[in-house]
């Protein structure tokens, strides 16, 4: 889904806290599916509401399906020519290689026929007699084996487990539950489960029956761990459908009775499989979160201003609800339930539209709304954003997305994070240089100025924007005192090099020759060898005169 977020030229001349302003504005019809069915949509669906999502991937899935059994078939169909070829040649051979090649054709036709049964109603029924048909035996040739296991792995993947068993292997498969289920559950883990209990008991027979299908589900799922994280997403989304359903058809559960099911459901089995789902390893949804991340943090100067924000946080009530929308879209984070995370959307949303109403005097709007939302975003830089998102996408109950405040206030959620995203010069209304510079830390961008109040501004917040605009010229200057030091710095340091290669170079060319140590000079009376006979030397005498 494409969302055209456009933010309207401004005269910051002629702007003032009472003009009207045009800011960021998204048509509500844009967040609505694109197939026109009249719910919400979501860009993971491709603009589909969850609804006709499911059945465009299930049309897709279809035709993949007919392609890969007729591709079975016509491999099937070219290895027994082949072999029908290599017999008619080999007419003379022993009649114990005939009855082996026959009994090698009997099995190649029993396959083509277990093929069949894979993509028939009938093989629902009878997947345990399907299987039984399809061992390999050891004689059989590698290429046989390949197209058999190719085959299996198609039906596993294509048809959940709960619908291929019988009764009897549901409640067997039920009482061996998997290691990881058996292991010591948290205190959270614990008092879900106890809740659980206590509210399926008013309902009964269903709900025995929903605790049965529950259990049997997470069993399924732990065995299916090796799955892609979109495969378990449409386990779950498939499992709720069938519910639903059983609690409308076959309990006739009244509809505001279904409502509150499917959310202990949701609550009972997200919770036990949060650690496995939320974020895995296999995708790139961390990678996703840390871009996220950086790029909020470099946006760090956006003003309300630039983004036509209708929210004027000097006023106390105003900056108090702007702290718990802030809080609020900060503890998603911490909640494992999908509907959890989607009540924090709600309320920081209804603490938003609480701040517009009081700093305008009047109901907010939707076109309010999202600059604000956006704006709440880049002020809190929420923890892995992206994996939250995702997951709610793929295992929240598909009824609350697509309708309801819920739904409305996640979509639009989703559109800050895209214009957030794509945010470049033109979105603020700013010349690339600025963006730029801004981007890069080279400098901020300058409060509003004094001339640009109404005159029934106080003095106290024209002194502030002046104050402010004074430290903005200060950091400036010091900003150019500090280029030009690091400039210094550097001359000097290309200097001392010159130098250094000028003093190096004149060395080379007059290299420095040292000689070896002349012999000393002998006494002139060295040779004399009766010089202990001669008298001492003369001293001088000092006369007293």
């Amino acid at each position: 889904m494409f969302l055209s977020l456009t933010l309207f030229p401004l005269n910051r001349k002629k702007m003032n806290l009472k003009s009207e302003r045009r800011g960021i504005h998204v048509d509500q019809s844009e967040l609505l599916c694109k197939k026109g069915c009249g719910y919400y949509g979501n860009p993971a669906w491709q603009g589909f509401c969850s609804k006709c999502w499911r059945e465009e991937y299930h049309k897709a899935r279809q035709k993949q399906i007919q392609e890969d059994w007729e591709l079975a078939e016509r491999l099937q169909r070219e290895e027994e020519e082949a072999y029908a070829s290599s017999q008619s040649t080999q007419g003379a051979q022993s009649l114990t290689f005939s009855k082996f090649e026959e009994k090698k054709t009997n099995e190649k036709t029993r396959k083509v026929t277990t093929v069949k049964k894979f993509f028939t109603a009938s093989s629902r029924t009878g997947a345990k007699k399907v299987a039984q048909e399809k061992i390999v035996k050891p004689g059989q040739l590698g290429r046989e084996r390949n197209a058999d296991n190719i085959l299996r792995d198609l039906k596993e993947i294509f048809t959940p487990s709960w619908e291929l068993a019988s009764p009897t292997e549901e409640i067997q498969e039920a009482k061996a539950p998997s290691p990881s289920i058996n292991r010591q559950a948290s205190i959270e883990t614990d008092r879900v489960s106890k809740e659980f209990i206590e509210f399926l008991k008013t309902y009964h027979k269903p709900g025995q029956d929903i605790y049965k299908q529950c259990k049997l589900f997470l069993d399924t799922m732990n065995h299916k761990r090796d799955l892609s994280i979109e495969e378990q997403s449409e386990c779950a989304q498939d499992f709720y459908q069938n519910v639903a359903e059983k609690l409308q058809t076959r309990w006739k559960v009244p509809p505001e009775k279904v409502e509150k099911a499917m959310d202990q459901i949701e609550k009972y089995i997200m919770t036990r499989q949060y650690k496995y789902v939320f974020c895995p390893e296999t995708t790139d949804d961390e990678k996703k979160d840390l871009a996220v991340q950086k790029r909020i943090r470099a946006l760090h100067w956006v003003t309300p201003q630039m983004l036509c924000v209708p929210v004027n946080e000097e006023i106390p009530e105003v900056s108090d609800m702007v702290v718990k929308a802030i809080t609020d879209i900060i503890e998603m984070d911490s909640k494992r339930v999908p509907r959890d995370k989607l009540a924090c959307i709600t309320k920081c949303s209804k603490h938003i539209f609480n701040a517009i109403k009081i700093t305008k005097n009047e109901p907010a709007s939707a076109d309010d709304f999202l600059p604000t939302l956006i704006y709440i975003v880049l002020k809190g830089n929420p923890p892995r954003l992206q994996s939250n998102i995702q997951y709610i996408t793929r295992f929240c109950n598909p009824s609350r997305l697509m309708t309801g405040e819920d739904g409305y206030y996640f979509t639009n959620l989703c559109c800050a994070v895209a214009f957030i995203e794509k945010l470049d010069a033109q979105s603020l209304n700013l010349s690339q240089e600025d963006f730029d510079r801004f981007m890069t830390g080279q400098t901020s961008p300058k409060k509003q100025e004094s001339d640009s109040f109404s005159p029934d501004v106080c003095l106290g917040v024209k002194q502030m924007y002046k104050n402010l605009d004074l430290l903005s010229q200060l950091n400036e200057k010091q900003e150019r005192i500090v280029n030009e030091a690091k400039k210094l710095e550097k001359d000097l340091i290309d200097w001392t090099d010159g130098i250094t290669k000028e003093v190096q170079d004149i060395v080379e060319k007059y290299p420095l020759e040292i000689k070896p140590k002349s012999q000393a000079l002998a006494a002139i009376d060295s040779e004399n060898v009766e010089n202990d006979k001669l008298p001492p030397p003369l001293q001088p005498q000092v006369y007293a005169g």
